[in-house]
């Protein structure tokens, strides 16, 4: 399965694709960072973020889009732009019709690491290793989409399963 990982941000938004199947070697295929200037109008940003992950979309192929679930923070214009950089990744999953998850932090830390309150170095250090990689992918927003994308390889296969046995059962 290729998977696209964005964790969200309207100046930094973290982009990673990923190969692979639960209990097999993942692949990375791509691990960047869309960047936004702050300067711009906001629908300029919003329109220069959907062209960089249409751009991916077109040139990997993912079968899935996992986007991090924008949660309350204290910062409302930051959640604004983290929400609004979100819709642009779900507005190409609709208009081309892949499948989208929405995974929270804690979902992400626990599949990546197994605590669900791990410090961003122990996700760092955890998709460093799983994917051989000689250092961490930097910037953290970089870092944060492979581990999203990781999440749902790791997660989002048994949870589709299990979706498709119960849909199954209730004939």
């Amino acid at each position: 399965m290729r998977v696209l990982g964005v964790d969200p941000g309207l100046t930094r938004c973290g982009v990673a694709i990923i190969d692979g199947a639960p209990g097999r070697v993942l692949v990375p295929c791509h691990i960047g960072v869309l960047r936004t200037d702050p300067g711009i109008e906001i629908a300029r940003r919003l329109a220069e973020l959907e062209q960089g992950l249409l751009a991916l979309v077109h040139e990997h192929e993912p079968e899935m889009i996992a986007i991090e679930r924008v949660f309350s923070q204290h910062n409302v214009r930051s959640a604004m732009g983290t929400a609004q950089a979100a819709a642009m990744a779900l507005l190409i999953a609709g208009r081309l019709d892949v499948p989208v998850a929405l995974h929270t932090p804690t979902e992400v830390k626990a599949a990546v690491t197994g605590n669900g309150r791990a410090p961003k170095e122990q996700v760092a250090a955890m998709i460093t290793k799983v994917l051989g990689l000689r250092q961490a992918p930097r910037p953290a927003d970089a870092a944060d989409a492979v581990a999203i994308a990781i999440c749902q390889v790791w997660r989002g296969t048994a949870q589709r399963r299990i979706a498709g046995a119960l849909a199954g059962a209730g004939r």
